[in-house]
């Protein structure tokens, strides 16, 4: 399990803390989605739980060790994709014969089902690829590590739509109940059907820590015309198919979770929320 206790990280020569006494916890067998603003903390939490940052106070441990302590048995157990990566201009094959090693889970098998869910060949060279085609090709090696914590950083940027779609079925067949992901973005529709949490920052910290499943319960998503129906939303938006609406759910069918709208709810009416999931 990862266990985030009262984390605080504060960039040099900033005064203002970039992630402000963050405590929560990641379950194996699930996926997560970190939602929020550009300058909210997202990929700095990421990085500090992969124990590449030093916090201010608090700790990041998995299994009770500290990831910042960079131990080898911890680092094998977990692996960063981020936003932005440079690759070795190198065949792959060699690439994956030097890397592989390090992670005792690595599976040949499962990257070669990535590479052909993603219709990239394995025999290419690094350096002849777009940007696009190595972060296939580096998720498709990240997944084959088979560690237990996964952390991507705006996975599906640069990625064309059959590759967002074979990302999402990577995803789901290579998940079980050890391994946990947490994926950061802001292209919420091209990963809001894989996930089983929403973590939703802004202004440093946290605001919103729940299962999916525990949100359906409690907010009803939708698009409506009547006029009634908007005024007693908690949030309402103009769409082109009339007008989105959260409201609660008063014990009614659980609906769909608009993420945009779960994201916009949170954000601006931090308090309401806190109130409705803090029962």
């Amino acid at each position: 399990m990862l266990e985030i206790k009262d984390l605080t990280f504060t960039y040099p020569r900033r005064s203002v803390p970039v992630i402000d006494r963050v405590t929560l916890t990641v379950e194996g067998g699930s996926v997560y989605g970190l939602l929020g603003p550009n300058g909210a903390g997202k990929s700095t939490l990421l990085y500090l739980i992969a124990g590449l940052l030093t916090p201010r106070t608090g700790s990041v441990t998995l299994d009770g060790v500290n990831t910042r302590l960079r131990l080898p048995q911890t680092l094998e157990q977990i692996f960063i994709v981020p936003e932005e990566f440079r690759l070795p201009s190198m065949k792959f094959a060699d690439y994956v014969d030097m890397y592989a090693p390090y992670y005792p889970n690595f599976s040949r098998e499962t990257l070669k089902r990535c590479m052909d869910l993603f219709c990239m060949p394995e025999n290419l060279h690094l350096g002849a690829l777009s940007m696009g085609q190595k972060k296939k090709a580096y998720i498709s090696f990240a997944l084959a590590t088979g560690t237990r914590l996964l952390l991507m950083d705006e996975p599906t940027n640069g990625l064309d739509i059959p590759s967002k779609a074979g990302f999402r079925r990577i995803i789901t067949q290579c998940l079980d109940d050890q391994k946990s992901v947490i994926i950061s973005t802001h292209q919420v529709r091209d990963v809001e059907q894989l996930l089983d949490h929403v973590l939703i920052m802004n202004n440093n910290q946290v605001l919103l820590n729940e299962s999916m499943a525990r949100v359906a319960s409690k907010l009803s998503f939708g698009l409506t015309t009547d006029p009634e129906e908007i005024a007693g939303a908690l949030l309402s938006m103009p769409d082109l198919m009339g007008t989105a609406v959260v409201k609660l759910n008063n014990g009614t069918a659980e609906t769909e979770i608009n993420l945009e709208m779960l994201f916009q709810l949170t954000v601006k009416k931090p308090e309401t929320m806190a109130q409705l999931f803090n029962d």
